[in-house]
């Protein structure tokens, strides 16, 4: 009942249109009712008048049916087409909701989770809840209404046929059920409807570090509330066809009743045909069949639609464990010393610890280099600064204060991060670049992009800064890729910087390219780098090398070389293996 209760909180701001739609609902049902009787008052009342008082209460009759298939139109268009837009409206707050929960459960959260799996939530499992919502309480008054009305009618005319005729309903049921079910399965093709808006959420899911490096959790939400509206205006028109299409259909069935009760009416005037209740059964036998195959739809649809919508609440229900703190600060004036106090951290109590009593102070404008084997938590050390994960023990200090105490939209906006596997985003070179600052001017994208080497690539590109380049930035190469990527951190202009082994899989023309791109970022920001390419590094202020039991070795390219330790061997190691390469 908890669950269900929560499932009719999204009924409320739409409650008087939902009302309106079950009022309508009635309307109909009561509509499709009243025609078996005005055919009853044909063949058993006009047959028996004289011929020319016949006449007259037939054309009465004529002029009743028509007032009811205008009531029944109406009804059905509001039905069609207001109920199913105010079902994908619900639908629209639901998935504005859920997205806007998952833009901020942090990395630990999509660590376990597949893209795939989230999108099917929004998408999939929302629509069946749209279902439910607008179409339940329909199903359900239609077929309760015509379902009592057509007993209470057939038992006053004779309760002997009426019995026998609710007595083979179970059987008119089951056969409803079996096709009900065939038509489901054809019907589950015409879910392509949703591939744009399933773009916009893989999209920025996806890119969900680049989201949060830039702290563009808002941006993201506006992309997609952009893309969310422009759903429900598409839902609009098909619905709208769809609308049209179901009132046509019902207004060409009623005049087709018309035709047969006036025509078979004059006919039983002129002593050609005789009528009797019997018509009414047989015409109340039909009108029952749908109500049936309603409810049996509306059985299947609340399965799958509280289905849906429990695996809706597992995602909304989740808390983030990694949130601001009641009262939090903004990171301002930020200079850019760091410290790691104590740190410990593990992903989670099963785990083990992946860093141990790590204690590091970098100055303000310092360039650091991360060094070790794979799994020793060079890129954990980065992520602990721009809170994407939160120490186990100890802190994280920026400036002397700590991470955790201040808003993480502050923190992260002081942070630029360049990642090996660079995340662009489907759209033009310059919105990708213009996504490391709000609203920039065409003159700071372009100073960004030469900054980082990227403007004379750029400009040979079919439509220069104005040419698409695809989903992830498919139609660029790696170091391409790489240099947009350091535009957009050169845009944001932050003063703490994190390079995560981003030119370990260039080509040594690239690479080249990049690094000195990188150099003129680096200058006078706080800065790691995690390094895959000894070479590269050089030139570092500072040079750590992690292992298992934290920070090994601390020194100058030179100083470590001269050490004959951990780091000297792992030089030569690489430095041997790139001659062979040569």
């Amino acid at each position: 009942m908890s669950k269900f209760k929560r499932f009719l909180t999204y009924y409320k701001p739409y409650k008087g249109m939902i009302i309106a739609d079950l009022f309508f609902a009635f309307v109909a049902s009561l509509t499709a009712l009243a025609y078996p009787m005005l055919v009853r008052v044909i063949t058993a009342q006009a047959t028996a008048l004289p011929r020319d008082e016949g006449i007259q209460l037939i054309f009465k009759v004529l002029a009743a049916f028509i007032g009811l298939m205008v009531i029944e139109y109406v009804s059905n268009f509001f039905i069609n087409y207001y109920g199913h837009v105010t079902g994908a409206k619900i639908e629209y707050d639901m998935r504005k909701e859920i997205f806007t929960h998952l833009q901020r459960l942090p990395f630990s959260f999509y660590d376990e989770r597949k893209t795939g799996q989230l999108m099917s939530r929004i998408t999939h499992d929302l629509n069946d809840m749209t279902e439910l919502s607008h179409h339940g309480p329909e199903d359900l008054v239609i077929s309760f209404v015509r379902i009592l009305g057509s007993f209470i009618v057939l038992i006053n005319i004779n309760w002997l046929l009426t019995l026998v005729i609710f007595a083979f309903l179970p059987a008119v049921g089951l056969f409803a059920f079996k096709s009900n079910r065939k038509m489901n399965a054809a019907f589950k093709k015409n879910r392509e409807s949703v591939a744009d808006i399933n773009m916009r959420i893989e999209d920025s899911l996806s890119g969900i570090r680049v989201v949060k490096s830039f702290a563009n959790e808002g941006l993201e939400i506006d992309k997609f509330n952009e893309g969310n509206e422009g759903f429900v205006k598409s839902k609009r028109r098909a619905y709208r066809v769809m609308a049209g299409f179901h009132g046509g259909i019902g207004l060409l069935l009623a005049i087709v009743n018309a035709v047969v009760a006036v025509g078979g009416g004059l006919l039983i005037l002129n002593n050609i045909l005789k009528m009797s209740d019997l018509i009414t059964f047989l015409l109340y036998i039909n009108l029952l069949i749908s109500p049936i195959q309603q409810l049996i739809r509306f059985t299947e649809q609340y399965q799958n639609g509280m289905t849906g919508f429990t695996r809706f609440l597992e995602i909304m229900d989740i808390t983030p464990d990694i949130d601001d703190v009641e009262g939090a600060a903004e990171l301002t004036n930020v200079s850019g010393s760091i410290e790691f106090k104590n740190v410990g951290f593990r992903y989670s109590f099963e785990s083990d610890y992946v860093l141990k009593n790590l204690s590091l102070k970098a100055k303000k404008g310092s360039y650091i280099a991360l060094v070790g084997s794979s799994g020793v938590g060079k890129t954990t050390l980065c992520n602990l600064i721009p809170r994407f994960y939160d120490v186990t023990e100890g802190s994280v200090e920026i400036d002397g204060t700590d991470v955790r105490s201040v808003t993480q939209e502050s923190l992260r906006q002081n942070i630029g991060s360049v990642q090996q596997d660079v995340y662009l985003f489907a759209g033009t070179v310059y919105e990708n670049i213009s996504y490391g600052k709000a609203n920039p001017t065409r003159e700071e994208v372009v100073e960004a992009a030469k900054n980082a080497n990227a403007h004379e690539f750029i400009m040979k590109l079919p439509e220069g800064y104005d040419t698409y380049i695809g989903q992830r930035g498919i139609k660029l190469s790696g170091g391409q890729k790489q240099r947009i990527s350091i535009a957009r951190v050169f845009l944001k202009n932050p003063p703490i910087l994190i390079f995560d082994e981003a030119t370990s899989s260039l080509d040594n023309e690239s690479e080249q390219i990049v690094q000195d791109s990188f150099e003129r970022l680096a200058k006078n920001r706080t800065t790691f780098v995690i390094a895959h390419r000894l070479s590269t590094i050089k030139n570092a202020e500072r040079i750590l090398v992690l292992t298992e039991n934290g920070i090994a070795e601390d020194g100058t390219h030179s100083e470590l070389m001269a050490k004959d330790g951990i780091y000297r061997k792992l030089y030569n190691m690489q430095f041997a293996e790139e001659r062979i390469r040569i």
